[in-house]
């Protein structure tokens, strides 16, 4: 079962409560450019689809998802 482990996402929330800067979903390595800013449309776009209850899951609110979301793609 593929996922992270409700202790790794109080970790991450704590991380984020203290504000620090967790970077939680790193792109694959080797991509370029091209596949970089692809990479970043499709996650952001699926991160915009995700109900209530699986954004809790992963330590986010509607407003943070939002926010991400609404980055364009060439942005990091």
């Amino acid at each position: 079962m593929g996922g992270m482990s409700d202790v790794r996402l109080q970790l991450m929330a704590k991380e984020l409560e203290a504000g620090q800067q967790a970077q939680v979903f790193n792109a694959p390595a080797g991509l370029g450019r091209w596949g970089l800013m692809l990479h970043r449309w499709h996650t952001r776009r699926a991160l915009l689809q995700l109900d209530d209850n699986q954004l809790r899951d992963i330590g986010l609110s509607w407003e943070q998802a939002r926010e991400e979301g609404s980055k364009p793609f060439w942005r990091d």
